[in-house]
């Protein structure tokens, strides 16, 4: 006889405050997963996803180390569960990737010549006045703009 799975889940004090905003960005997150993609290039395809993803994972950072209004344990619980990209968060404690958009923009194997993505050079050194990164869609995450 098969095992009935059930939820069982304990939810850390202080995760009834953070909820609502978390399903709204998960209710988003479905929205962008379930856009049609005609007219869009390859690429532009993912980048609602890598948005939405940005804005859970920067909503989570700001709550415990911007307005230190969560716990240790409610924090944990949110990158356990995957409500946070604990990568992402590890670089943007990190001084001059406070902007960073996505993991992608500072991966060297993605870009040619081993750099990193157009949009990690700030605005006034750039030749192109708009730039718009390949992998995740943004306009610049370099700390200097």
């Amino acid at each position: 006889m098969p095992r009935v799975k059930t939820n069982r889940i304990k939810y850390p004090e202080g995760w009834e405050l953070i909820e609502p905003t978390l399903a709204e960005l998960d209710a988003k997150m479905r929205e962008a997963g379930n856009d049609s993609n005609d007219g869009k290039r390859k690429c532009e395809a993912l980048w609602p996803i890598f948005k939405v993803a940005h804005q859970r994972s920067r909503y989570v950072y700001d709550l415990y180390y911007g307005r230190n209004e969560i716990s240790k344990e409610l924090y944990e619980f949110c990158l356990e569960q995957g409500y946070a990209d604990r990568n992402l968060i590890a670089k943007w404690k990190k001084p001059g990737y406070e902007r960073l958009c996505c993991l992608h923009c500072i991966q060297p194997r993605d870009h040619n010549f081993a750099t990193t993505c157009a949009c990690r050079v700030p605005k006034h050194l750039r030749e192109a006045s708009v730039i718009e990164c390949v992998h995740c869609g943004c306009q610049g995450c370099a700390s200097g703009d």
